[in-house]
C-alpha cells in the first residue's frame, strides 16, 4: 500500500503503481441490491433463470456501474492519502467497461497513479488509473480514471 503525505509525494509518485486490492466477490445479492437501489432491474443482471437460457453469459452479470461503483472501497486497500484537510471526489475522465462480470465472480482493482496536477501550494488534483480485474480472466472488466482533490 503506497501512502502519500503532501503535495511533494504525490508529484514524485506519478507512474507509479498504487497497489492491488484484495478480491471482492461480486454475488447476485450484491447484483440485486444495487438493481433495487438505482431502478436498473435490467433481466440481463436479475433473471438467473432467463440469463441462463437467454444470455450470451449463461449467466447474470454485474452492471457496469456496479463494477464502478467498487472502486473507491476497493482502492482503499491500495494507497492512502494522510495529512489532508479535505478531499472530494473530483470527477472521471475515460472510463471503460471491457469484459463482463458474471455473478458470482471474485473482482480486485489496481491502481497506478496517473497524474498529480497541483494547484497552489497546498492542493492537488490526483488522477488514479484503476483497473477492475476479473479472477481468471486475462480482460479486465473495466479501466477508469478517477480525479479526486486533496487539500492539505
Amino acid at each position: 500500500m503506497k501512502t502519500i503525505g503532501s503535495v511533494d509525494d504525490a508529484v514524485a509518485a506519478v507512474g507509479a503503481e498504487l497497489g492491488v486490492s484484495s478480491w471482492l466477490e461480486v454475488n447476485q445479492q450484491r447484483v440485486d441490491q444495487f438493481a433495487e437501489v438505482t431502478g436498473d432491474h435490467q433481466w440481463i443482471h436479475v433473471d438467473v433463470e432467463r440469463a441462463k437460457t437467454e444470455s450470451p453469459y449463461g449467466t447474470t452479470i454485474a452492471h457496469g456501474f456496479l463494477t464502478l461503483s467498487l472502486i473507491p472501497a476497493l482502492s482503499k486497500d491500495n494507497y492512502v492519502v494522510e495529512n489532508t484537510k479535505m478531499a472530494l471526489n473530483y470527477g472521471l475522465n475515460k472510463v471503460r467497461f471491457l469484459a463482463p462480470v458474471p455473478a458470482g465472480s471474485r473482482v480486485r482493482v489496481r491502481s497506478e497513479l496517473a497524474d498529480a496536477v497541483t494547484s497552489g501550494e497546498d492542493t492537488v488534483n490526483l488522477t488514479v488509473r484503476h483497473t477492475v480485474e476479473i479472477d481468471g480472466s486475462e480482460k479486465p472488466a473495466a479501466v477508469a480514471e478517477l480525479i479526486a482533490r486533496y487539500v492539505f
